[in-house]
């Protein structure tokens, strides 16, 4: 595989970009983000879409609709001087397949400093909004600080990860920033990404590419007329997820649902190569062998699918080298 020798950006390992968005994420507070009203921070919006785009051609194993997806969307808003509303996605699917990935690599590809940069700001419910008792504040916080970095910045980036666990109620303070309007206390917003993340809608993908499979059709058949629905309906049903009964599906704010499908054996094949090129490494058939072999993969008739995606191939090639 030629493409698990080249690399479009300047990092390394893939383990070592999850450990910084886990330590970014783990090193900001409500407090530490923000840049104040009577601060100036200067915006160091640099989009890179070529590079974005070789990346994700490169290095995102079996996603085909997500990376066109992704790409259009962003593509499309980046090109409008003046656009009606922020763009939203939300990314949906499975452990391991690739959603944290992309959103690295969105505020990789969009700001000079990344994930660095004071305009990039990821939220976890577990390290920002622990406890349910203190909702109120944590809404009040939210709506005065996004304002706040909206003020400073028109071009910020904001990744909240695992909504499925987070409380719902409280991402509705977001609601009046993502929609058409043009001013919301006093602030532009129209030129902002949020990007939303969840494993919510994860099963209902893997039994579309199942019967799909199945049924003997391509994977790079499905679509997000298959998908788009299912994933909704998931959501709605979903009494943990951070947009259940929310305004923001009711008024159809999230511009696109992006679906990860599940990843086969040749995926998680192509991330250990990818990993090995990424450490400097040759290729090498034992090792790869190895970690497809201490690799989990389910339905059990079926052995199709990776239990974990390729999420923990980076830390399993140690074992093995």
């Amino acid at each position: 595989m030629a493409a698990a020798t080249r690399s479009c950006r300047p990092w390394g390992s893939l383990l070592g970009l999850i450990w910084l968005v886990s330590a970014a994420a783990a090193s900001w507070d409500l407090n530490s983000l923000r840049c104040n009203f009577g601060s100036f921070c200067e915006c160091d919006f640099r989009p890179d879409l070529q590079g974005l785009e070789c990346d994700l051609a490169q290095h995102l194993a079996g996603q085909h609709l997500a990376r066109s997806l992704v790409v259009k969307a962003l593509k499309a808003f980046l090109q409008d001087p003046a656009p009606a509303k922020p763009l939203v996605l939300s990314l949906h699917g499975w452990t391991g397949t690739g959603k944290s990935y992309v959103s690295s690599l969105l505020a990789h590809y969009l700001f000079r400093d990344g994930l660095r940069s004071p305009h990039v700001h990821h939220f976890s419910p577990v390290i920002h909004f622990p406890h349910p008792s203190h909702m109120e504040r944590y809404k009040k916080d939210l709506k005065s600080w996004v304002q706040g970095n909206l003020t400073a910045c028109s071009r910020s980036l904001f990744l909240f990860d695992e909504m499925d666990k987070l409380a719902p109620g409280l991402i509705e303070v977001l609601r009046p920033f993502l929609g058409s309007s043009w001013v919301v206390y006093g602030t532009n917003y129209r030129k902002a990404i949020f990007i939303f993340i969840s494993n919510t809608g994860g099963e209902q993908i893997n039994q579309v590419v199942l019967e799909a499979w199945r049924s003997r059709r391509e994977r790079e058949e499905i679509g997000l007329q298959e998908l788009g629905p299912v994933i909704s309906q998931a959501v709605l049903d979903n009494p943990h997820h951070g947009f259940w009964r929310s305004g923001i599906m009711e008024e159809h704010l999230l511009d696109v649902l992006v679906p990860f499908l599940p990843l086969q054996r040749h995926h998680v094949r192509h991330c250990v190569l990818n990993e090995l090129a990424q450490l400097g490494l040759e290729p090498r058939d034992e090792v790869v062998q190895a970690v497809l072999d201490s690799t989990t993969f389910f339905p059990e008739d079926e052995q199709l699918f990776s239990s974990n995606g390729c999420k923990t191939v980076a830390s399993r090639i140690t074992f093995f080298l």
